[in-house]
């Protein structure tokens, strides 16, 4: 495939067709959970930096968040920009991390051309195309290829860590409502992420916990929250918006 780069004004990239070697591909990072711990190190020596001391909740939360938005933000957004799901393989998916301060995430790269779509989508008789009757139908695509991915992400991380497995598909469901609804507000049509995030989580359908639960208050799209990154239990750190464990987030 030929490279080519979505920039987003997200302080992040998109890239179709990249390798390199600043790249952790996702199936080499899940093969080996004891990387997870070195990825944990370095954010609390971040920690260290910016609060005074570290917790292994907190770089344990982070890092979950962290891993669960790349699969997600790249369905989620491919979905809501153009009625497409890409593989989500995690050998068909790496990211890059961050190195001039805190260890996150700054781009996400797609190494396959496959693709489900709708229709009427200009490429369907591409062939690498899949194509299914409707909407409802992609979102399923979308929901069943991502939730392959969190499930091995599920059993690697969750030989490093503390956290049950109610509280890692917390965080799979809570990445996989939040990233068409990012998609909706980036793009400028808030309402039509809201939409997109209805249509993949229309009610709770197993693993995820819940269905989408973003719901117009008088300050605007709000959620409730299923997960905890553990932000609050920093010195001196506020709590996340919607925190489940320190506010009402209903």
């Amino acid at each position: 495939m030929a490279q080519s780069i979505a920039r987003l004004n997200t302080g992040s990239d998109i890239r179709f067709g990249m390798q390199s070697d600043d790249w952790t591909i996702c199936s080499e990072l899940l093969a080996e959970p004891s990387r997870f711990d070195l990825w944990r190190k370095d954010l609390a020596e971040w920690m260290v930096e910016q609060y005074g001391e570290s917790d292994d909740r907190a770089t344990a939360g982070y890092i979950m968040g962290w891993y669960l938005h790349q699969p997600a933000y790249l369905a989620g957004l491919l979905f809501h920009t153009a009625r497409r799901v890409p593989s989500l393989k995690p050998r068909d998916m790496a990211f890059h991390l961050a190195t001039d301060g805190r260890p996150h995430p700054d781009g996400i790269a797609l190494f396959s051309d496959e693709f489900t779509c709708l229709p009427d989508d200009p490429a369907s008789n591409h062939p690498a195309a899949t194509v299914v009757a409707n909407e409802a139908a992609l979102a399923a695509v979308l929901r069943a290829r991502y939730a392959a991915h969190a499930a091995q992400f599920v059993a690697s991380f969750g030989q490093v860590v503390r956290f049950g497995r109610r509280q890692l598909w917390a965080a799979a469901t809570d990445m996989l409502e939040y990233a068409p609804w990012a998609a909706g507000r980036l793009l400028g049509d808030e309402n039509a992420g809201v939409t997109d995030a209805a249509l993949i989580l229309p009610e709770k359908i197993e693993p995820f916990v819940a269905a989408s639960s973003l719901h117009f208050t008088d300050e605007g799209w709000k959620r409730k929250r299923n997960s905890c990154c553990f932000h609050y239990v920093l010195p001196n750190a506020e709590p996340c918006t919607a925190c489940p464990r320190t506010c009402n987030n209903r």
